[in-house]
């Protein structure tokens, strides 16, 4: 690596150890460290350190891609590019983390209303129903229920506050059900049944909607990785186009438009995605 290069390194380093600090979780265990005026003794507070593994991985990832363009590139320039698009790739893989969870919450939340009303009609109380389908189906999204329904707090309390999660919306249902068959005497089995029932049309309605939706979406990717096979011809045909888009004041110009139009034609398309979704649903 040459000596011009050393400013960029220095400069790539620093990024990336400010968005490993900056993504670092950081947490002070207060537990009894408080003093009794409220303040944090010092000789008792910790400080604990935990690292997002996933969003070090995707970001380690996104760097040596652009190591591998630098090289191939011969110039800095797409290892900065990349280090400043990890908070932004960073992001959309959170967002599609956070999307997967709330799919396995309402199935979770599905699975939980049939088990409960099962447990009921077998003649179980509906305090130990609780207990056994919330901790076989909803895992930790049941520890506030659970703790009401043990120690007689508001059961539908603690489930409207679990519903508030994305995805397990559905718990709402059965925090109505569990007011009704408390307070009026309906049958909980019968309100769960058809929460139950609402739930898995729902779900129905949304796979169907991704079925759908899943050829305009595979469409989209198709079409933005059409440049990338451009780029990987040009290589083959010893026209170096990496070096002409980085390297040259009128390529660097050219690679703007073309990233402002990519940026411009996925927007567009998951613009119309979104509003076909929300007419669907």
């Amino acid at each position: 690596m040459s000596a011009s290069w050393t400013p960029w390194g220095v400069a790539f380093c620093a990024v990336v150890g400010v968005w490993l600090v900056a993504g670092v979780d950081l947490r002070v265990a207060r537990g009894r460290a408080l003093a009794p005026g409220g303040a944090v003794r010092p000789d008792r507070a910790r400080a604990r350190w935990r690292p997002d593994a996933a969003a070090v991985r995707v970001g380690l990832c996104c760097l040596a891609g652009g190591g591998l363009l630098s090289l191939a590139a011969g110039s800095p320039v797409p290892w900065v590019l990349s280090a400043l698009a990890v908070p932004l790739v960073d992001r959309g893989w959170r967002r599609r983390r956070a999307a997967a969870a709330a799919r396995r919450r309402r199935e979770a939340v599905v699975d939980f209303c049939v088990a409960l009303a099962g447990e009921v009609q077998a003649g179980r109380p509906a305090v130990a129903a609780l207990a056994t389908a919330g901790r076989a189906e909803l895992g930790p999204l049941a520890a506030a229920p659970l703790a009401a329904a043990r120690y007689g707090g508001d059961v539908p309390g603690a489930l409207r506050s679990a519903a508030g999660r994305p995805g397990a919306e559905g718990l709402s249902g059965v925090a109505a059900c569990w007011e009704v068959a408390v307070q009026g005497g309906a049958s909980l089995a019968a309100g769960l049944e058809r929460v139950a029932t609402a739930l898995r049309a729902e779900r129905d309605q949304d796979e169907e909607l991704r079925a759908l939706l899943a050829g305009p979406r595979a469409t989209a990717r198709v079409l933005a990785a059409l440049p990338l096979g451009g780029l990987v011809l040009g290589s083959t045909m010893g026209i170096a186009p990496l070096r002409v888009l980085f390297g040259t004041p009128l390529g660097l110009c050219c690679l703007a438009l073309g990233v402002f139009f990519q940026w411009a034609g996925m927007a567009w398309t998951a613009a119309l995605v979104r509003s076909a979704e929300g007419a669907a649903r």
